[in-house]
């Protein structure tokens, strides 16, 4: 019989990190706003060492700023950071999308489709954290099923922060319109079919008319 393992728990510090990024990416911390290290600890109920952990985890992430002796915030992108990672965004997905077409079509449809049908009633209660958390699933489930931990890797890089510019900036609007949902819905339909130069071309469009919002929202606020 083979030994049974059991999965190594989550450190302290991790838990800590991943509630800090899902409250980041749900807008709960606004685009460079503060992080107190004590406020956090206390709220926790723990150190500050893993609160310190977690950071530094951020930090490494894109999600959040350390400026020594001076604080914790969170990221507040520019013009041109704004403009890189769409392009690199543009650049991952179409290929992310062909691979998963011929990895596990089924699989990514399924997916997507699950997306599409937890925007629906984002749209309808105007509830733009719902509605955020379901595009950024759609977008995930390209790399979740292209059979390539490189590119998962890669986009993993960025994910965080393309998830937290969506519920502060881009889904206010995409909950008050359909245009993004409509968006989403041609894509599964595109890809379903398997026409992908076509998926290309429209998923270019989309991720440049979000940068588009993101620099709009950003000059606003």
């Amino acid at each position: 019989m083979r030994a049974l393992k059991l999965d190594t728990p989550k450190s302290l510090s991790q838990r800590v990190m991943l509630r800090l990024r899902q409250a980041i990416v749900d807008g709960e911390f606004a685009l460079g706003a503060a992080i107190s290290e004590e406020m956090v600890a206390n709220s926790f109920g723990v150190s500050r060492t893993p609160v310190r952990e977690a950071m530094g985890q951020l930090q490494a992430q894109g999600l959040v700023v350390i400026r020594p002796q001076v604080g914790s915030f969170v990221f507040t992108p520019s013009a041109e950071d704004i403009t890189a990672l769409c392009t690199f965004r543009i650049a991952l997905e179409p290929k992310a999308a062909e691979l998963a077409f011929r990895h596990d079509r089924d699989g990514a449809i399924a997916t997507m489709g699950a997306a599409i049908a937890a925007m629906e009633p984002a749209v309808a209660a105007k509830d733009n954290i719902a509605y955020g958390r379901a595009d950024a699933a759609f977008h995930e489930a390209l790399f979740a099923h292209c059979g390539n931990r490189y590119l998962v890797e890669s986009y993993q890089l960025v994910s965080g922060r393309v998830a937290a510019l969506r519920t502060n900036l881009t889904s206010p609007i995409d909950v008050r319109t359909r245009t993004s949902f409509d968006e989403h819905c041609r894509l599964l339909d595109l890809f379903g079919r398997g026409e992908l130069a076509a998926f290309e071309t429209l998923i270019t469009t989309h991720i440049t008319n979000s940068g588009v919002a993101y620099a709009r929202a950003l000059k606003v606020d």
